[in-house]
């Protein structure tokens, strides 16, 4: 578990390192979402190059394999069910304050920051937190206490009280496919879709902050019923299925 946390911490040093380096454009006419998306893009790379020195991104004919196509499918099922789930759950959570609001506002102000955001960020974020840290963990623990430190990890990460909810409730399917397959993969599809459809809602919808805010009360719960229904028939099948 210490090597799991500092990796995290490892994380955030990495980041802090991207902001000093980048320090002195505050001093120039550069928008502050521009420089906190550069800063965050530079934290990623020193973070990347870190896990690949360290071994943790090493191709072992798993890690980077998009494992079969029907598994796949399965897996981005899993995730958008999961997704649809922890939108009613957030919305039913409002009390918890989102303490990142204007940060990311601010970095969805231009391209640089949503790719941060949408893309560049969640394929980090899994190298970290599955390709390093659950590998890490599931050396340590069963797969089921594995994969929950792993999932509370992954929230607590996040510093945002809004964030932990949601990113543990999804952290918890990514782990599990993780330890299911050994593959990247499907974590980076579903953690892209999840962070993309955030940014699209964000951008297209400023006054609303979950999908039940958008959609009439009735398509809404029926959607999520079909996303709960699925999300049962998408593991019982992951479960069974093979894996490559």
């Amino acid at each position: 578990m210490m090597k799991a946390i500092k990796l995290v911490l490892i994380y955030f040093l990495m980041q802090i390192a991207g902001g000093v380096v980048l320090f002195p454009l505050m001093f120039v006419a550069v928008p502050e979402g521009l420089l906190i998306g550069l800063a965050l893009l530079l934290g990623c790379l020193f973070m990347t190059v870190y896990l690949w020195k360290k071994g943790y991104l090493k191709n072992d004919g798993r890690i980077f394999s998009p494992v079969s196509a029907v598994f796949l499918g399965w897996s981005l099922l899993a995730g958008v069910s999961v997704i649809f789930l922890e939108d009613l759950l957030l919305s039913n959570l409002r009390f918890l304050p989102n303490l990142m609001e204007q940060t990311f506002d601010a970095m969805q102000s231009g391209w640089v920051g949503i790719l941060a955001i949408a893309l560049v960020g969640p394929v980090v974020e899994e190298f970290l937190f599955r390709g390093a840290i659950t590998k890490v963990l599931l050396q340590s623990y069963s797969p089921r206490a594995a994969i929950l430190l792993s999932a509370l990890v992954f929230g607590v990460f996040h510093l945002n009280p809004v964030q932990i909810v949601g990113a543990t409730l999804v952290g918890l399917l990514l782990a599990w496919l993780y330890w299911r397959t050994g593959s990247l993969m499907p974590g980076i599809l579903i953690h892209i879709f999840n962070n993309s459809l955030s940014v699209y809602l964000s951008l297209h919808y400023p006054d609303v902050e979950y999908m039940a805010d958008i959609l009439p009360a009735a398509p809404y719960y029926g959607l999520l019923a079909v996303a709960a229904a699925l999300l049962c028939i998408s593991v019982k099948v992951l479960t069974k299925k093979k894996k490559v």
